[in-house]
């Protein structure tokens, strides 16, 4: 099996089903929801174009789906208008903007492109699946797994069946990076010293929070994000 097949295995099997999520709280599985055909066929033609080798990657790993990025294309860090310029596949009836996703395909682009940027690495999240709440408005808002102390709790067994087993799919030890200074990098690291999946973990802010706070270092950013991916 290539690297492709064994990691959209484990995608296309993995759920939620036997999660018991506190009062309130949704599951965002763009797998299964409301653009289930097209969201596949994304995620598969990506895996197909960039990983149907043996090469180990190194992984990055951000917090979890998101509405516009992920939860749009299955693709982390990848909303609908990056899958098309950037990544070459056509989305039909799907149509996001997400500022995470246009901080990641500038630093992408600045490390030479997508063919090579895949072909060393690859994007995932520390939770596979997103989760969503009703917001003051009454629309669903994004909610990350560490936000409500019960979920992450609910979801940690979880986490650390699809940890090993993404590890262990082909990527590298040598190295993991975090995608979230804080509460992300915090959790990942008390994790690795119950399962040992990276021989070390390298933070890397936010996309989302350099675009919203530090937008005019952005040029900055993807340099450090060039050069610790790079090193």
């Amino acid at each position: 099996m290539s690297l492709a097949a064994r990691l959209l295995t484990l995608i296309d099997g993995t759920s939620l089903d036997e999660v018991e999520l506190p009062p309130g709280i949704s599951v965002l599985d763009p797998m299964r929801g409301e653009h289930v055909s097209e969201v596949k066929r994304i995620v598969h033609a990506f895996h197909h174009r960039f990983y149907t080798d043996e090469r180990p990657r190194r992984l990055l790993l951000g917090i979890n789906p998101g509405r516009l990025g992920a939860g749009s294309t299955g693709l982390c860090f990848t909303d609908t208008k990056r899958c098309e310029s950037d990544l070459g596949i056509q989305v039909n009836g799907i149509r996001t903007h997400e500022p995470s996703s246009d901080f990641f395909y500038r630093m992408i682009r600045s490390m030479g492109g997508a063919e090579r940027f895949y072909s060393r690495h690859y994007v995932q999240a520390v939770c596979p699946l997103g989760f969503t709440r009703i917001g003051a408005n009454g629309r669903p808002v994004n909610l990350n797994y560490y936000d409500d102390l019960r979920l992450r709790a609910a979801v940690t067994p979880l986490i650390i069946e699809w940890l090993t087993a993404l590890m262990e799919t082909g990527m590298s030890r040598e190295v993991v990076y975090c995608i979230g200074a804080g509460k992300n990098l915090s959790y990942l690291n008390e994790l690795n010293t119950m399962i040992q999946f990276a021989e070390r973990i390298t933070p890397l802010e936010h996309p989302r929070y350099i675009m919203q706070y530090k937008a005019r270092q952005l040029d900055a950013y993807i340099e450090k994000y060039r050069k610790l991916l790079d090193a």
